[in-house]
């Protein structure tokens, strides 16, 4: 099973050398991937239904920010050689789907192929006001935004008519340097996100499941892959624990569920503790 890293890149310690040493380290220890989550804005004030905590509120208060991921992860691909980087998630929705064709080919391109595409619906209304898109209807745009993003990755001549997107006849160059693209992984847990998996994935993303919370989902993953002619050996799982911690009891028993990947968050506070947070993770559970 591979181990990857939920890099928790937050102001202000996320500086420069913040991410040069923290990626550089994660490499040198082995790890097998960086995945970096999305908000482009944080609130002071905000309908606490954020799934991944009992209280709807996240970890991060409104004070705190994110790098803006695709900006963070090029900074990474470029003092790196070998580790996979990955978005955990995109929040492909609430986004311009050709920037975002654009910026994720970049990345793979620059990076020599490492990027795996974790996308999802979004769950924070409020996000998705402040830069005007529509909260509704958020699970029908972003398949129709993916098949815009497949389309500039993979044709020489890139076009779509939906209802959700018209685009144009159009070129869009460089492609990714995987074939026919990165990896999709979809997060989310429900049903209709799930359903994404099973139609147009190529791995699912869970986050903060512990092992017995797993065979259901994956009971209802199989029903819906047989659904379109798939297995689950088409697919990698990925999972995090999240917030929940994890030893190596809990990575066997991941594991002997069929967990291809695991994610493990790696909280490193300051630059002198990137070392020693990794490099005891490494040791625990590589």
């Amino acid at each position: 099973m591979k181990l990857g890293l939920l890099a928790p890149l937050i102001s202000p310690n996320a500086t420069p050398e913040y991410l040069t040493t923290y990626a550089t380290v994660a490499e040198e220890c082995g790890f097998h991937s960086l995945w970096l989550a999305e908000h482009v804005v944080l609130f002071d004030e905000y309908e606490p239904n954020y799934p991944y905590s009992a209280d709807g509120r996240m970890p991060a208060g409104g004070d705190n920010g994110f790098l803006e991921t695709f900006t963070a992860l090029s900074f990474m691909a470029a003092v790196t050689k070998r580790i996979r980087l990955g978005t955990g998630i995109c929040l492909v929705p609430q986004r311009n789907p050709v920037y975002t064709a654009k910026e994720s080919a970049a990345i793979d391109w620059l990076s020599g192929g490492r990027l795996d595409f974790g996308v999802g619906v979004g769950w924070q209304r409020e996000e998705f006001a402040a830069v005007s898109m529509e909260f509704s209807a958020r699970g029908a745009r972003c398949r129709s935004y993916l098949e815009v993003i497949k389309r500039l990755w993979c044709d020489e001549v890139s076009e779509y008519r939906g209802e959700h997107y018209q685009l144009a006849p159009c070129r869009m160059y460089p492609k990714p340097v995987q074939r026919p693209h990165p990896p999709i992984y979809f997060g989310g847990e429900s049903d209709a996100a799930l359903r994404r998996v099973a139609e147009l994935g190529q791995g699912w993303y869970g986050l903060g499941r512990d092992p017995e919370d797993l065979p259901p989902l994956l009971a209802r993953l199989d029903e819906l892959l047989a659904k379109s002619n798939r297995v689950r050996s088409d697919l990698e799982i990925a999972v995090s624990p999240y917030l929940k911690g994890c030893d190596s009891d809990k990575r066997s028993r991941y594991r002997d569920l069929g967990v291809d990947q695991l994610i493990v968050p790696g909280l490193a506070q300051d630059i002198e503790a990137i070392r020693p947070v990794l490099e005891d993770l490494a040791n625990q559970l590589l």
